[in-house]
């Protein structure tokens, strides 16, 4: 176990970097900052040169790979980190010195039952990428095809484990300090983190997201997900088909290839949409370096290591929320808050609501140029102190790559409005789960079920009380002596098999009386 001597050295150590990068003064200077954090701040910062900007992707860059991953998370939470640091943050690119190609090579032979030179016939020295966690080469398979090999870099997992230890033991402390620490919930930002990391530090768990992925978007057009080859995929070493393509960031040649970046840019959209609202999984890193564009148009992401999920619920609620606001129905977006328990019951509906019609209204009737969901969101996060709202992960998450999102369309069309792009689509969903025919399909599946439980109900009743073989002849009606007689001697049980099946009739009855009413 580590000695908590330990955390605190390696803490004194990450602060110095940060203070050299002047990402502490934030810190010191928020008033919401707890005491203690301020004075371990102020130990760390002692004779360092502060830049006059703050540069935290720089900070974190130069702490090491733990530190690229922890701040690409602390870009999702604008509520701890401030949304200053959190937009600069969102530039922390994950790319380091290549590791030499021997060493790559060596992970590569100790990971398969086979030698390497039976599953690839090349493999290019040169990496076409290296990040914190995983170096990826252009290789060519023994049957010829054209893959991307990503290799996790040697020792990484055990530098992980060690780095999030520290985490999970600051982050503890730091709820421990009750107030705006605590409501933060700064052990389940770094439990998240944790989750993550073991995700894409398995690379058997990012091939199953892409493929996952790949099943939420197969009906969608102009959007890939590239295959996996499972033969040649393990948790260290993981094999997909090669992506031949522009990086969707490099918008002249976008153009001089004849591509239509206006369609471009909303099918980017609509696909995320679709992911996140109507399949309730989608890609939490799209950023530039991750999406291409084929010469047929067609966008195509690479790397699922950060995957973002919501269920069924949420993703109403979401929906609601953003139909909501792009509408101006502010009053039901305050309720939908309450529904989910994202406001605590005793602040007022009608308060919350005024304070959404803040943020809101200003965005309302401004020209195209002016709209972002960005700048929606930041004012959301806003008034969540005010509310005592709890931070939802998920949503972070999401709000996190709506702002990549949006930032890639704008730079594709910076005519394109978000709003405009996105209602069409949530108010589809919206009704297609909430409107009648929904509420119809609902019924008849949970009616169908109970009815389909009704033969097995019977069978086992059957099996306790057996019937009498033989076909018995109708007895001589009884008087009303002789039925309460038999009633007291058989203990009711052919009372309950009556019972069942009366119930069982009456449910049908019921259900097709109703159908037909709804049909009707």
């Amino acid at each position: 176990m580590t000695r908590p001597s330990t955390h605190i050295f390696r803490l004194l150590k990450w602060g110095r970097t940060l203070a050299r990068h002047g990402a502490l003064r934030g810190i010191e200077a928020d008033p919401n900052t707890p005491g203690p954090v301020k004075r371990l701040a102020r130990v760390a910062r002692f004779g360092t040169l502060q830049p006059r900007t703050p540069d935290y992707a720089g900070a974190f860059k130069d702490i090491g790979p733990a530190a690229i991953k922890l701040g690409q998370t602390l870009a999702t939470r604008p509520d701890l980190v401030g949304e200053e640091a959190a937009r600069n943050l969102l530039s922390l690119q994950d790319d380091l010195p290549p590791l030499p190609f021997a060493a790559i090579e060596r992970s590569i032979d100790g990971t398969f039952a086979q030698s390497i030179s039976e599953l690839f016939a090349e493999i290019d020295p040169e990496p076409v990428g290296s990040a914190s966690i995983a170096q990826v080469h252009k290789a060519v398979t023994s049957d010829g095809r054209a893959v991307a090999l990503k290799v996790l870099r040697p020792g990484i997992r055990e530098q992980f484990a060690r780095d999030i230890q520290t985490y999970e033991w600051a982050a503890a402390h730091l709820e421990a300090l009750g107030g705006e620490a605590s409501r933060l919930r700064p052990r389940l930002v770094v439990a998240n983190f944790k989750r993550w990391t073991n995700r894409e530090l398995d690379l058997r768990r990012e091939a199953a997201s892409a493929s996952e992925l790949a099943d939420v978007m197969h009906a969608i057009e102009g959007y890939h997900i590239p295959a996996i080859d499972w033969d040649r995929t393990n948790g260290r070493v993981m094999t997909v088909e090669w992506v031949d393509g522009i990086k969707i960031s490099k918008v002249d040649e976008l153009r001089a290839a004849g591509h239509d970046l206006k369609s471009l840019a909303k099918r980017l959209v609509l696909a995320f949409l679709h992911q996140a609202i109507d399949g309730g999984f989608f890609h939490a890193d799209m950023h530039q370096g991750n999406l291409f564009v084929r010469s047929d148009g067609t966008i195509v992401a690479i790397d699922f290591g950060i995957m973002g999920r919501i269920d069924r619920r949420a993703r109403l609620w979401l929906a609601e929320i953003l139909y909501g606001l792009t509408t101006g129905n502010y009053r039901r977006v305050a309720e939908i808050h309450f529904e989910a328990q994202y406001v605590p019951s005793y602040h007022s509906v009608d308060e919350f609501a005024t304070a959404l019609r803040a943020v809101g209204e200003p965005m309302r009737g401004k020209p195209v140029s002016e709209l972002s969901v960005g700048q929606m969101l930041d004012g959301l996060f806003a008034i969540t102190r005010d509310f005592d709202m709890q931070t939802q992960p998920h949503l972070l998450l999401l709000q996190k790559t709506m702002v990549m999102v949006e930032g890639i369309a704008t730079q594709l069309d910076p005519e394109i409005n978000m709003w405009d792009t996105s209602a069409p689509y949530v108010r589809a969903w919206i009704r297609d789960e909430l409107g009648p025919e929904a509420m119809l399909a609902d019924r008849i599946k949970e009616d169908t079920e109970t009815l389909l439980r009704l033969p097995d109900l019977i069978r086992r009743i059957e099996d306790r009380f057996p019937p009498k073989g033989g076909a018995p002849e109708p007895p001589p009606l009884p008087d009303v002596e002789l039925v309460w007689e038999r009633r007291e001697r058989d203990e009711g049980s052919g009372r309950w098999l009556g019972y069942a099946l009366a119930l069982g009739a009456g449910a049908l009855g019921a259900w097709l009386a109703a159908a037909q009413g709804w049909i009707g």
